[in-house]
């Protein structure tokens, strides 16, 4: 992913690029472990000063997305993602070992099957749901995420919606969350959330990238249409600026603004399509009548919600059951505490 600032953006360079640095982490696009640039070098490609580098990677570092390992560099910090991925090889080592194990002693693969299945079934017993709050920024948006992983839960397991808004204003809100077996936000969130709520207890960070409608209006764009692009935050207006350019690479023309700009009416009336962030809705009512106008809409990543956050559930629930817990599955347990 390259480290793009675009100094035609009406955003500080700095703040744009924590903006393409904080965003390119939660959205998927940079990895856990990657190593980035050097402050020099970083400054040098994109024509900034060092201070505004150095600055950027201290902010970053203080929210949790980015961890220093004296002598080598600067690197994402390591992830749910990261961390679930080489429990799931060491698993997979182990299973082909005891299929090496069972056919030596005899047994056929039929017969191994048969005996997984009878443990399975004697430790088989009913566990109850458990129930999830996701705390996001934005009503609409939020209850979106949480349709959207709701949809992937199992066992019983349900969650409920709320903003930060909200559990700031709302005393009974929070309680609510506080009650929760697991808390999700947003990524970049996670910190904010966990200095309300105390740091006992558990908050999940989900990773999100464009939603399939998203994707599928931005390629939709006709090639000679004016578009104009909204945000409500001004680091997240780079990358979804470059999220359209990835996604209707065929689109030339493109106007980015905020959605508290003094200009954004004028700016809006010359467009002939308007895409807007979470939260800046209000872009659509002032398009000119024959325009179109969409949400630049995310939804939860589902790699991250079957190999990390569904995991991480069982744990929880075989917890609370008193159900014995494999030390893979005490392994990952702990790597979400906190």
């Amino acid at each position: 992913m390259p480290f793009n600032v675009d100094p035609a953006l009406p955003v500080p360079v700095g703040t744009q690029l924590r903006g393409v640095i904080e965003y390119g982490i939660v959205c998927g696009q940079l990895a856990p472990g990657l190593r980035l640039p050097t402050v020099r070098s970083m400054a040098k490609e994109l024509g900034i000063a060092p201070m505004t580098v150095a600055q950027v990677y201290k902010e970053l570092k203080a929210v949790g997305l980015l961890e220093t390992k004296p002598g080598h560099g600067t690197f994402v910090s390591t992830s749910v993602q990261a961390q679930v991925r080489p429990r799931v090889l060491d698993l997979q080592r182990r299973i082909d070992a005891l299929l090496d194990e069972a056919e030596g002693a005899g047994l056929s693969a039929a017969d191994l099957v048969g005996l997984v299945n009878a443990r399975i079934n004697r430790r088989a017993r009913p566990l109850p749901g458990l129930h999830l709050v996701f705390v996001g920024l934005f009503d609409e948006a939020t209850r979106a995420y949480g349709e959207d992983i709701q949809a992937r839960l199992t066992n019983g397991d349900a969650i409920t919606t709320t903003t930060f808004r909200e559990i700031d204003e709302n005393q009974v809100a929070r309680q609510r969350v506080m009650k929760a077996d697991l808390v999700l936000t947003l990524a970049n969130r996670k910190l904010d959330l966990q200095e309300i709520l105390g740091p006992k207890k558990q908050i999940f960070g989900v990773t999100y990238i464009p939603s399939e409608r998203t994707r599928t209006l931005l390629a939709q764009i006709d090639p000679l249409a004016k578009v104009g692009i909204v945000s409500t935050f001004p680091e997240f207006l780079p990358i979804m600026k470059a999220g359209l350019q990835r996604f209707a690479p065929h689109v030339q023309e493109i106007h980015a603004t905020l959605i508290e700009s003094p200009t954004l009416a004028t700016e809006l009336q010359q467009v002939d399509v308007a895409v807007y962030a979470s939260g800046s809705k209000r872009a659509a009512e002032l398009v000119p009548p024959n325009a179109t106008a969409f949400e630049y809409r995310h939804t939860p990543d589902p790699r991250e919600i079957e190999q990390a956050l569904l995991p991480l559930l069982e744990g929880i629930r075989a917890k609370q059951s008193g159900t014995f817990l494999t030390e893979p599955t005490r392994n990952m347990r702990r790597s979400h505490e906190n």
